[in-house]
């Protein structure tokens, strides 16, 4: 192993992931974000002044979660204000490229310690008022909600690529010819996993509550879906298409910690390493591809943690959609994957909910915890992004090695 330092994730701590309008909906972004900010430091025994850097993923920004949610949410969260922060902006991937940055800032030796994570509020995201380009402009201005998708684009860009997410993924199932059937399946397997995995208690140590929310789980899980059920719903984006509101994520909101460290700062933090950040990827298609693009975001992490699709034993997905959450299964299976079971075994975001910023952080906290749970070496975390990107994480659990 390298002689360079290591970076570890030591702890982790989300919110209960709130429907669009639900429990949260009360709550402003920069308060979820400083709660779980403080849930992950008091799960060690740092003082807040032995944090590096506040790395937090933001998708929106628009509103509330405005002027570097990340420093805002620090000083909320009580860190001494000689702990600075920064936000990071890469959409659905936010989170996770948040704590992609802080590894490598302990892998370079800039930080020792780095709390990173990310927020969404997508129920508070505002509506937009563009300046006009002229004064007293006589015409009306119509507001545009920042909670989801384009907005404001620029007309120099071409048309096919600005088309809406669910139409996108439409063109994705006509490639790759993904049944409305399979998608139904799939989505209610996430729920159904996903309330056992509740039941069972895998979350109960993963999640923190919300002051002033009435609110302990997730708010989207729906254990009674079923195939048949999910197969009753209307298509969403095309009269004929196969998405549907049943078998693509929610609007959610909710926030997500993760603590990182140096193998040298174990004993400060207190806690033996849960996994080291063993390999990162990242990749980029054309815009309306997106949903494909964690396909060869996965090879690159693989390659540079030095394994291969046969040694991993869990995946975590986010399901942004059905179909391209198939259609990234399907092609890891024809490079090696050894089952698609190992994908999403404690449910996924169609279930859990898909707070844009805080997505990231959720499947990487899962991801360790489920590797412990289940005593896998190897791990790895994958995530599209809007505008056709995508990010994939590799971790070791050193304990089963």
């Amino acid at each position: 192993m390298s002689t360079s330092p290591q970076a570890h994730l030591y702890a982790t701590a989300r919110t209960p992931f709130g429907r669009f309008g639900g429990a949260l909906a009360k709550t402003r972004p920069d308060d979820l974000a400083a709660g779980v900010l403080r849930a992950a430091l008091e799960r060690t025994r740092l003082e807040g002044g032995e944090v590096d850097e506040v790395v937090l993923g933001n998708a929106n920004g628009a509103g509330e979660d405005n002027r570097n949610v990340a420093r805002m949410a620090s000083l909320l969260a009580g860190l001494p204000v000689s702990v600075p922060g920064t936000s990071v902006n890469r959409l659905c991937g936010s989170s996770l490229d948040a704590a992609m940055l802080g590894s490598r800032s302990i892998e370079t030796g800039d930080a020792d310690i780095v709390l990173t994570g990310g927020v969404e509020s997508m129920t508070r995201a505002p509506w937009v008022l563009p300046k006009p380009e002229r004064a007293f402009p006589a015409a009306n201005a119509e507001l545009v909600s920042t909670t989801l998708g384009w907005r404001l684009v620029n007309p120099r860009m071409p048309a096919e690529w600005t088309v809406s997410l669910g139409e996108s993924n439409e063109q994705l199932q006509e490639i790759h010819r993904v049944p409305r059937e399979r998608q139904d399946a799939f989505a209610a397997r996430s729920h159904q996993l996903a309330h056992a995995a509740w039941e069972a208690g895998f979350y109960d140590d993963l999640v923190v509550g919300v002051e002033g929310a009435d609110v302990t789980r997730d708010e989207g899980i729906r254990p009674d879906a079923s195939p048949e059920s999910l197969g009753a719903l209307r298509p969403s984006f095309r009269p004929d298409g196969t998405i549907t509101a049943g078998n693509a994520s929610p609007l959610s909101d909710g926030a997500s910690a993760v603590l990182l460290g140096s193998a040298a700062a174990a004993d400060r933090i207190g806690l033996d390493p849960l996994a080291r950040i063993a390999g990162r990827g990242t990749h980029a298609v054309e815009p309306h591809r997106f949903g494909y693009a964690p396909v060869e975001a996965a090879e690159k992490a693989l390659a540079r943690a030095g394994i291969a699709w046969s040694d991993i034993g869990v995946v975590e997905l986010n399901e942004a959609f059905a179909v391209q959450s198939l259609v990234c299964v399907d092609a890891w299976l024809a490079r090696g994957l050894s089952d698609p079971e190992v994908v999403n075994t404690r449910g996924g975001a169609i279930a859990l909910g898909h707070p844009l910023g805080a997505s990231g952080g959720r499947v990487l906290g899962t991801l360790a915890a489920a590797m412990r749970a289940d005593g896998h070496r190897w791990g790895l975390a994958a995530i599209c992004i809007g505008v056709g990107q995508g990010l994939a994480v590799v971790l070791e659990n050193e304990d089963a090695a």
